[in-house]
């Protein structure tokens, strides 16, 4: 990230990265700079996350499988059911 795209972003670190900006916040307190600060409001769009709950012992299964494929045991498990509704489409549609 350079100043010049996002020079609002980083004004009280005048860091040039991601990395500056969390070391400089590492370092430091909001409060020391809190009369630099301004109010800002902004909309959150965020989907809803719907829990599944499975068996323990299958979610270890899940979660075995899942971690030698070198994924999430939600990844493969979104996975899975996304193949299984695909081909029932498929076969009903």
């Amino acid at each position: 990230m350079k100043k010049s795209e996002h020079a609002s972003q980083s004004t009280l670190s005048q860091a040039d990265s991601l990395d500056e900006i969390a070391t400089f916040w590492d370092d430091h307190s909001l409060s020391d700079f809190w009369d630099m600060t301004r109010e800002v409001s902004f909309d959150v769009r965020a989907e809803r996350v719907r829990r599944i709950p499975l068996d323990p012992e299958l979610y270890c299964q899940v979660e075995s499988n899942a971690r030698s494929r070198g994924l999430s045991p939600e990844t493969l498990v979104n996975m899975w059911v996304a193949e299984r509704l695909n081909l029932l489409k498929t076969s009903h549609g």
